[in-house]
C-alpha cells in the first residue's frame, strides 16, 4: 500500500486519478454504487473519463481557472466526478450539506461567489430557485437526478448532469488535447477544496485546502493504517464533512482503494454488511446510536438471550479492561471470551455489518468511554481519533495494542503535537490548511508562532497519548472554581439509549444543570410496551413516566461523577435540537452559545427554585415553514424521590 502512494505528493488530485487510470494496478474497481439493489461498478478508466467530461463541459460553459463551484450532493459517484473534474481545469470546489435550508445554501454560495452549482435533485434545485434573485453570480445550476425535472427543461438557468457530460464528450472530440493541457497546469500548492468548519461558536468559516494537504494526510494514513489496494471504503458521512473528503480525495485516491456508495441512507447497514469493509471512520453519533439500538433490542429479547448477552458483555468488558491496563489475560478468561464471541458477539457483529472490520474509528466529537468499552467488549476494534477541518482531517489515532478509552492516541507520522502553556493543543503538519477564505484576521488568529491552534484543551499522558478535555472556550468553572468540560458529562449521558442529546450548564453557578432531548424511537418503544399513551415528541417528553425513566438514567451517570460534576436539576426539552433551528451544526454538534441564549429562561428557572414553566417555542421545517409550540415544562430535581 505504501508503494502505491510513494510519489503521489508530487501531483495534484486529478493528476493522481489520471495516473491511476493509466496504470495496470488500477484495473480493479474504483467506485461501486448500489442502485435498485445491484452494485454498479466504475473502473479507474471510467472514473477518469467521467471526471474529464465534467471538467471539459464546465470549461465549455465558461468556467475559469481559480473560480469556485458549489456541490450539493449526497453520497454518490457524481460528487467525485464533479470535484475532480472541476479541479482538473483549475476550479475550486465547496461541498454543501443537502440538509441545509435554502437560506443557508444561498448565503454560502454568495460568500464564495460560486459561478456554477452542481445539485443532487429537484429538492436542491427548488431551494436555489426560491432565492434565484440573490444568485446573480451563478451562471448555471446543473442537476444530477432528473426525476421530477421534466417541467423545468425550458429554464435556461438549469442544465442536466447528463447534458454536461455530453457537452464534455463533444469538446473532447473537437479539442482532444485541451484536457491534458489544463490538467497538467495544476500545481500541488493550488487550492483544491474549501470545506465549511463546524460553526459551533458562530458562522462557519471556509477552510482552504490544497492538493498537497490531501496528499500529505492521505500518505500518512496509507503508511500507518491497516488498509490495502482494492480495500473497500463505504462513503456514509456527508461529502461536506472533512472525513469523507479526506478519504475519498486523499486515502482512497492515492491508495487505489474502492469507494462504495450506498443506495439510500436507509440501506446503509444492509449495504455495509454486504461489502464487509475492513476500515471505517464515522461520527461518534453513529456509534452512540448503534450502541443504543443494540441495547434496546437486547432489552426486548427473551430471557435466555438477555442473560447470555449480559454475561458475555461482562466477560468481554473484563477482557477490555485488562487490555487497557496492558495486563496479561488468563487462559480461562480467554476461553470464556472465545465462547462468548462464538455464540453472541460474532453473529451480532455480522448482523450490524462489522464482522470484518480490522479497525473502526470514531471522530468529530468526543465519545463516552462507555461506548468504546461496549464495542470493544464485543471484539470490535473501535478506537478514538482526533482531527480538524483545518488539519486536513484526522491526524491523531490510537495505535493497535495501545488503545485507551479516554485518549485519542498518538499523532500520525510527520505530525507534531504540542500543548501550550494554557493547555491548548497545537499542531504542525504538512496537511495544515492554507487559511480561511476571505478572512485574513481569522487566519492569523488560527496560528501561534507557526503552530495551528486547535481551540481544544488537552494534555499528554505518561505514554504520550493525547487526552482532549474539551473546547478551550467551553470549559466551565462553577461558583467554587472547579473546572471541567461539559463534553465529559454529556458523552456519558448519551450512552443511555433513552437520551439523544444533552447540554450541560454551570458556569459560575452553584451546581450543574442539563437540558435533555429524549430519543424518540427508543423512549417511544419503551412507552408502548408499558401502554403509556402519547401523540407527539412534546407529549412523550413531558410524561411523568418518561421523566422518571430519564431521572434514573441521569442518577446512574451521577454515581460515576465527582461531586462538583453531578447534575442537580434537569429539564426534558419539548422539542429536538435541530440544525434547521441553528441549535446544532450540520454535523450534529451543539451550538452551545446559541442554545444558551435561546433557552435562557429555562436555564435560569433551574437555578431559581421554580417547579414548572410555561414555554412558547418555534420549530422551523426544511421547507421554511415555522410552527409554534406552547407547553409547560417541569424542572426536575435529582435529590427528590422517584417521579411519576
Amino acid at each position: 500500500m505504501k508503494d502505491a502512494a510513494s510519489d503521489s505528493d508530487k501531483y495534484t488530485l486529478p493528476q493522481i486519478l489520471a495516473r491511476n487510470a493509466a496504470s495496470a494496478v488500477g484495473k480493479h474497481a474504483a467506485i461501486r454504487e448500489k442502485a435498485y439493489g445491484i452494485w454498479q461498478t466504475y473502473s479507474w478508466e471510467e472514473y477518469f473519463q467521467f471526471s474529464k467530461w465534467v471538467g471539459l463541459g464546465l470549461k465549455e460553459l465558461g468556467l475559469k481557472r481559480g473560480e469556485n463551484v458549489g456541490i450539493i450532493t449526497d453520497n454518490h459517484p457524481e460528487w467525485l466526478f464533479s470535484g475532480l473534474g472541476v479541479q482538473a481545469v483549475g476550479g475550486i470546489t465547496l461541498n454543501l450539506f443537502t440538509s441545509a435550508i435554502s437560506e443557508e445554501l444561498v448565503d454560502t454560495l454568495n460568500r464564495i461567489g460560486a459561478t456554477y452549482v452542481i445539485a443532487q435533485d429537484q429538492e436542491q434545485v427548488d431551494k436555489l430557485l426560491e432565492k434565484r434573485e440573490r444568485l446573480s453570480h451563478v451562471r448555471k445550476v446543473i442537476y444530477i437526478d432528473q426525476t421530477g425535472m421534466r417541467s423545468y427543461r425550458d429554464d435556461t438557468w438549469l442544465m442536466s448532469f447528463a447534458g454536461l457530460l455530453e457537452s464534455g464528450k463533444n469538446v473532447e472530440s473537437a479539442k482532444p488535447d485541451l484536457f491534458d493541457d489544463e490538467l497538467w497546469k495544476g500545481r500541488t500548492n493550488d487550492i483544491a477544496i474549501m470545506i465549511m468548519t463546524s460553526g459551533t461558536t458562530g458562522l462557519s468559516k471556509l477552510a482552504m485546502l490544497s492538493h498537497s494537504n490531501f496528499t500529505d494526510i492521505g500518505g500518512k494514513w496509507i503508511e500507518s493504517a491497516p488498509v490495502k489496494i482494492e480495500a473497500n471504503w463505504l462513503s456514509i458521512s456527508p461529502p461536506a464533512w472533512i472525513v469523507d473528503q479526506m478519504w475519498g480525495m486523499g486515502v482512497a485516491l492515492m491508495g487505489k482503494m474502492t469507494m462504495n456508495f450506498p443506495e439510500t441512507p436507509e440501506t446503509v447497514q444492509e449495504d455495509f454488511r454486504e461489502l464487509g469493509p475492513n476500515t471505517i471512520i464515522t461520527s461518534s453519533r453513529f456509534w452512540e446510536d448503534l450502541a443504543s439500538t443494540i441495547r434496546v433490542k437486547m432489552d426486548d429479547a427473551g430471557f435466555i438471550k438477555r442473560k447470555l448477552f449480559a454475561l458475555s458483555e461482562k466477560i468481554g468488558g473484563y477482557v477490555a479492561d485488562l487490555e487497557y491496563r496492558n495486563i496479561s489475560i488468563p487462559i480461562h478468561v480467554k476461553l470464556l471470551r472465545g465462547i462468548a464471541s462464538l455464540i453472541i458477539f460474532r453473529p451480532l457483529l455480522d448482523r450490524i455489518g462489522c464482522a470484518r472490520l480490522a479497525s473502526a474509528y470514531t471522530g468529530g466529537h468526543p465519545i463516552s468511554p462507555d461506548v468504546i468499552r461496549f464495542f470493544r467488549s464485543m471484539g470490535l476494534n473501535l478506537k478514538q481519533c482526533y482531527g480538524l477541518t483545518e488539519a486536513g482531517g484526522i491526524f491523531q489515532v490510537q495505535p493497535d495494542g495501545e488503545v485507551k478509552a479516554e485518549t485519542v492516541g498518538r499523532p500520525l507520522p510527520r505530525t507534531e503535537v504540542m500543548i501550550s502553556e494554557d493547555q491548548e493543543v497545537l499542531l504542525a503538519s504538512g496537511s495544515v490548511f492554507r487559511g480561511y477564505y476571505n478572512d485574513f484576521e481569522a487566519t492569523e488568529a488560527a496560528f501561534s508562532r507557526g503552530w495551528l491552534k486547535t481551540g481544544d484543551a488537552g494534555y499528554l499522558d505518561e505514554d504520550g497519548h493525547l487526552v482532549i478535555i474539551g473546547r478551550k472556550e467551553e470549559i466551565i468553572r462553577n461558583k467554587d472554581g472547579n473546572a471541567f468540560s461539559p463534553d465529559f458529562i454529556e458523552t456519558r449521558l448519551k450512552f443511555s439509549p433513552y437520551i439523544k442529546e444533552a447540554v450541560i450548564f454551570g458556569e459560575s453557578r452553584p451546581y450543574i444543570t442539563a437540558l435533555i432531548n429524549i430519543d424518540m424511537g427508543n423512549v417511544g418503544n419503551w412507552a408502548e410496551e408499558r401502554m403509556i399513551p402519547y401523540t407527539t415528541y412534546t407529549d412523550l417528553s413531558q410524561r411523568h413516566e418518561v421523566e422518571g425513566l430519564i431521572k434514573d438514567e441521569i442518577e446512574s451517570v451521577n454515581e460515576r461523577l465527582p461531586d462538583p460534576m453531578k447534575i442537580h436539576n434537569f429539564i426534558l426539552l419539548y422539542k429536538l435540537l435541530d440544525a434547521d433551528d441553528e441549535e446544532l451544526t450540520r454535523t450534529g454538534k451543539v451550538r452551545r452559545r446559541f442554545v444558551y441564549g435561546l433557552y435562557i429562561k429555562l436555564i435560569e428557572a433551574m437555578y431559581s427554585g421554580e417547579k414548572e414553566l410555561e414555554v412558547k417555542g418555534t420549530v422551523r421545517y426544511r421547507d421554511g415553514q415555522v410552527n409554534t409550540i406552547e407547553t409547560k415544562v417541569r424542572i426536575l430535581n435529582l435529590s427528590e424521590g422517584r417521579i411519576g
